[in-house]
């Protein structure tokens, strides 16, 4: 700073508590809680606030500041230690009061005088170091206060300081200026008097070479516990990998249980404190240590399930085309014309196409079979249907058509068979055209029913469309069985109706059975309940309707003939 004549510097008010000070060539603060108690004045922030005030007396800080004053004392009287040097000290009280220990750490730094007129301010007082304070509270706010001064705990000093103390150990500092350990480790045992003995039985050395620092007898020394063990030091095991730590209350952090993970949940270290949760197409192992792919569930060929079902789809495949052969070797006689054959055909080849179907709902699920599923079974039904109804229709016209030149039966003659077969299909096929391009059945990953398993299913897509085809089949289910069941007590030329009415009973108590067994079957089995649906009623239908008929083919030739078969039903 220049000089400038009458320029006075103020500085902070010297402290009205008692301090303990000596002149020396290098002064060391100190800033200790010799007394407590603060006494604290109400601030009317028009007058000079009075000094904080102390009630009582510290013995054990003021023991901490005699501490340091013997120290600097004793390294004053060693030539060897800093040569024609003298350490000075200055100890201030902070009465356990935060303002207090700032008050002193600032009158360390510039000094204590009211003011003083020079030609020249000084800077900062020649403090090099400052000691303390004993107080965390009072430490935080000095530290906060003398960190912008940049004064060191003499670490430049320390760093050379190198000497033999009169015990004959020797003293030295590192390059933070901490002093370098060294401790020796001892062992109250007690001796046959009763008395207690004081065994060393070890030391550390931190000046040691690497590896050398500890030396410990282990022999020598004695435990409290019961045999002369070495106690644990420690409260609780370690928690393993696929467990977590879990505090007890009211207990140190070293006292703990170990949890185990969660299902859907891992720890892969020891001691974790919490468990972390696999992501959604993982679940965990059994020992909760690794999160690994959940098992992925669908109807497949290869298990046993499958195969049963794909059995009983062959076995139907093979009994229609069986019965279509037979049917087709004796077209000619009397009772395969008498039952429609063009109608029996075509029944035959939808009843072989819903076999078929049923394949698809075995395997991975995937766009197309997903679609095909749902359109598939849909359309071929509403083909049985439609033809068992056709047969049904012609009975009860039959009937009330006395006149072999009636009117009615030629409303229904083959023509207008086919077209109302191709009617009744065609509103189905509509549904389900405008269902796939509207919103068509697609593969989907069902992870909301099992926590551990993935499900490979079918959504329906849109609802509506699945809703109208499914109500369209059972519409013209009861049709076809209420017109059956009308014309079951017709004579029996004509009791092909009885029969009719059996399938229709099995078709219908198949489905209605399928309902509460799909939405309580799980998975897979969701899948197979269906397939077998499709099967039994695929059978029933074949059995009902074609096995009376193979029956009189095969094993009753003689009654195949034209006048049986128009004399009596009995014959069929």
């Amino acid at each position: 700073m220049p000089e400038m004549h009458g320029i006075v510097c103020r500085r902070r008010a010297k402290n009205s508590l008692p301090d303990l000070a000596k002149e020396g060539d290098i002064i060391l603060g100190g800033i200790f809680t010799i007394h407590l108690d603060p006494i604290h004045d109400f601030h009317t922030f028009m007058l000079t606030p009075k000094s904080t005030g102390c009630k009582s007396f510290d013995f054990e800080s003021f023991r901490l500041a005699q501490t340091m004053i013997f120290a600097i004392e004793e390294i004053n009287r060693n030539e060897n230690l800093l040569p024609e040097i003298t350490l000075g000290y200055s100890i201030h009280d902070d009465c356990s009061s935060t303002a207090k220990a700032s008050k002193a750490a600032l009158a360390l730094i510039t000094g204590e005088e009211d003011s003083v007129e020079s030609l020249k301010c000084r800077g900062s007082s020649n403090v090099a170091a400052i000691v303390g304070c004993d107080m965390s509270t009072n430490s935080i706010v000095t530290a906060r206060t003398l960190g912008p001064f940049g004064i060191p705990q003499m670490v430049n000093y320390l760093r050379t300081v190198n000497f033999t103390a009169k015990s004959g150990e020797a003293v030295h500092f590192d390059e933070n200026g901490d002093p370098v350990p060294r401790y020796e480790f001892v062992n109250l045992q007690t001796n046959l008097k009763g008395s207690v003995d004081i065994v060393s039985v070890g030391y550390y050395d931190g000046s040691a070479p690497v590896g050398n620092a500890l030396t410990l007898n282990i022999g020598d020394i004695k435990w409290s516990t019961s045999g002369n063990t070495i106690p644990r030091a420690v409260c609780s095991e370690p928690c393993l990998p696929g467990s977590r730590r879990v505090s007890r209350q009211g207990q140190p952090m070293c006292c703990f249980d170990c949890a185990e993970c969660a299902d859907g949940e891992i720890s892969n270290v020891t001691d974790s404190t919490e468990c972390f949760k696999c992501p959604s197409e993982y679940w965990s192992n059994h020992a909760k240590t690794l999160c690994v792919l959940k098992k992925v569930e669908f109807l497949s060929f290869g298990e046993v399930l499958g195969f049963v079902l794909v059995t009983l789809t062959l076995a139907g495949i093979c009994f229609t085309l069986i019965t279509a052969a037979i049917f087709y070797r004796y077209r000619e006689t009397p009772i395969v014309k008498a039952n429609n054959s063009e109608l029996s055909f075509l029944l035959l080849f939808a009843l072989l196409l819903c076999f078929f179907c049923s394949l698809a709902f075995i395997g991975e699920p995937s766009s197309w079979s997903c679609m095909l599923r749902g359109t598939a079974f849909g359309v071929l039904f509403v083909i049985c249907i439609s033809c068992i109804l056709t047969k049904t229709i012609l009975v009860v016209v039959a009937f009330k058509a006395t006149s072999p030149n009636s009117k009615v039966m030629n409303w229904f003659r083959a023509a207008h068979q086919r077209l109302g077969i191709f009617g009744l299909t065609s509103m189905q096929g509509v549904v389900c055209v405008v269902w796939i391009s509207v919103s068509p059945p697609y593969p989907v990953k069902n992870m909301r029913h099992y926590r551990d398993i993935i499900i490979l299913e079918c959504d329906v897509g849109s609802l509506t469309a699945f809703y109208l085809m499914s109500a369209y089949i059972a519409l013209l289910s009861i049709v076809c069985l209420l017109l059956a069941f009308l014309a079951r007590k017709l004579p029996d030329s004509f009791n092909d109706a009885k029969y009719i009415t059996f399938s229709m009973l099995i078709f219908c108590a198949v489905w209605i059975t399928f309902i509460p067994a799909y939405v309580s079957s799980p998975g897979k089995y969701t899948v197979a309940v269906e397939v077998f649906a499709i099967w039994a009623s695929s059978f029933g239908l074949l059995v009902c309707i074609f096995l009376p008929k193979c029956y009189i083919i095969l094993l009753k030739p003689e009654r195949n003939t034209k006048k049986l078969v128009m004399a009596n039903g009995d014959s069929l």
